[in-house]
């Protein structure tokens, strides 16, 4: 897990969203957080694949149950190494 990561786990719990990798980058930048496209587009598969983000058939990415219990401590990172 990197600070993007948390960044962006964070930035779509907070304001309830569910997005495609540009317009996610696009307001992560609006809000001030300085993270490149190439960034966010290449974390977005490893948060999934981790289980914390849901991509729906469409592209867009959304916080998982999993996620929301990485957010409030219920899941170490550690935990998450191992799947």
């Amino acid at each position: 897990m990197t600070m993007t990561d948390l960044v962006i786990l964070e930035f779509l719990n907070d304001y309830n969203l569910e997005l495609a990798p540009k317009p996610l980058y696009r307001n992560l930048n609006r809000h001030g957080h300085n993270i490149g496209y190439s960034t966010v587009r290449g974390r977005l598969p490893e948060l999934a694949e981790k289980g914390l983000l849901v991509k729906d058939s469409d592209g867009y990415y959304q916080l998982s149950d999993l996620g929301r219990e990485y957010l409030t401590g219920d899941i170490d990172a550690d935990e998450l190494e191992d799947a």
